[in-house]
């Protein structure tokens, strides 16, 4: 009797233990089949964030540079890459900018500061930044209340218009902010406008290169709808309204008439002789040169 209760007590103990194990077995297949949709939707979401980030980003602070395509690389549940290709337009020719490789995971979202910041270089009584993956010059603006620039405010429209045979860009800064009908009258119809150049921060800029970044769009036409894209766009960029130069400048230009809405300066490019047209200019505060380009015979410039 005391035999068979044992068995009957160590049969349905094993029962037990394996009911036990066949519901752990199931829990758990549960749980890893949930977590893994979790990090499936956090990843997914992630990468659709810096998607949209980095080409909002490019929209507003990047003068006259274009992403020609952006595509997500060794991607995983757990994260991967975006490498976004870019380029600038130079009168109608393409030439390579710097590419930049981002980051995204289950935990968020990062990019490659080192690669978005220009470097600096320095020879003598030269000084100029430029791409750190393309050694091609960035172009320089000033803002007009910024007294002193590390390496002084350059106007460099007498060197450029010496060059044959070629198109560049150049960074036209003002010495006082202009309205769009001021740009559209002072700039030459044989140049492109690129980029307008509407904020940055006013720093001192006078003991060394800070790297402060401006904001801007780029509109050829000079439209009140794309300046009301470039407003949109800034609250986009600054959802946390921590950015005080964006705040500030959103703050004083929401129901500003279009008419009196002021540009800092504005990104060129064209025929180096076509700037002839900007030499003496009263209202050039300073002219830095960005990317210039040979003409070939086998490519139309725009104009």
């Amino acid at each position: 009797m005391d035999s068979s209760i044992q068995k009957a007590l160590k049969k349905a103990k094993r029962k037990q233990l394996a009911k036990i194990a066949l519901i752990s077995f199931i829990v758990c297949i549960t749980l890893l089949f949930i977590i893994s949709r979790i990090g499936m939707y956090l990843t997914a979401r992630n990468t659709a964030q810096l998607h949209e980030s980095l080409l909002l980003e490019n929209a507003i602070s990047q003068p006259n540079v274009n992403i020609d395509s952006q595509v997500t690389s060794n991607s995983t549940m757990f994260g991967g890459n975006i490498i976004t290709y870019r380029s600038k337009d130079i009168d109608g020719y393409l030439v390579p900018w710097s590419t930049l490789t981002s980051t995204y995971s289950l935990f968020g979202t990062s990019g490659d500061s080192n690669e978005r910041t220009p470097g600096f270089h320095k020879n003598g009584d030269t000084y100029f930044e430029y791409d750190k993956q393309t050694k091609q010059r960035f172009a320089t603006f000033y803002h007009p209340a910024i007294k002193q620039y590390y390496g002084g405010v350059q106007n460099q429209l007498p060197a450029v218009i010496q060059l044959k045979n070629q198109l560049a860009e150049v960074a036209i800064s003002f010495k006082q902010p202009l309205t769009m009908k001021q740009v559209r009258d002072y700039i030459p119809e044989n140049l492109n406008i690129a980029w307008l150049y509407m904020l940055s921060e006013k720093v001192d800029e006078a003991a060394g290169p800070s790297g402060v970044q401006v904001y801007g769009y780029s509109d050829s036409k000079l439209l009140k709808e794309s300046f009301e894209e470039f407003k949109n766009n800034l609250k986009k960029y600054d959802t946390r309204q921590s950015m005080e130069v964006i705040q500030d400048y959103i703050a004083n230009n929401q129901n500003k008439p279009f008419n009196e809405v002021t540009v800092l300066g504005v990104m060129v490019t064209g025929r180096t002789e076509n700037f002839k047209e900007l030499l003496g200019k009263d209202f050039i505060r300073g002219a830095s040169v960005g990317v210039t380009v040979p003409i070939v015979p086998y490519i139309q410039p725009t104009k």
